[in-house]
């Protein structure tokens, strides 16, 4: 099984710009206005236009808005060094929710890139989540 990563974005350029600058992702293929799939990543990342206040599902009544939104499921990055990965993040306009926060297995920022999906940055320590494994 392959795993696809989609992000919904109100904007495609301003998508494009800040998952380059923040993660180094570059675009791979376009899909017209609305799409663009972006490499750099242990798997693809497709960057999809949503305009806001469209229906989020035909299920369900929520709209979507790109106001920070809570979700279950979120982006990890695995990073070598937290600090500078969280500072070049930070200047490509996300934002840092918490502190760095440092446990047994690794050091994790709580981080909410600029369409309000919330992402964090991880760096292992020792033998990471081995450190805690029963």
């Amino acid at each position: 099984m392959d795993l696809l990563v989609n992000v919904d974005v109100d904007s495609i350029e301003e998508a494009i710009r800040f998952y380059g600058a923040a993660f180094g992702l570059t675009v791979g293929r376009r899909f017209g206005a609305s799409g663009v799939e972006m490499l750099g990543s242990s798997a693809p990342i497709y960057l999809l236009v949503k305009a806001e206040g469209t229906p989020a599902s035909s299920t369900i009544a929520q709209r979507r808005t790109y106001d920070r939104h809570w979700t279950p499921v979120h982006l990890d990055f695995v990073v070598q060094e937290i600090e500078s990965a969280v500072q070049k993040a930070l200047s490509a306009g996300a934002r840092l929710e918490e502190p760095i926060a440092t446990h047994k297995w690794g050091r994790l920022a709580l981080m909410a890139d600029p369409f309000g999906n919330g992402f964090c940055f991880v760096q292992f320590l020792g033998r990471g989540y081995d450190e805690i494994a029963e």
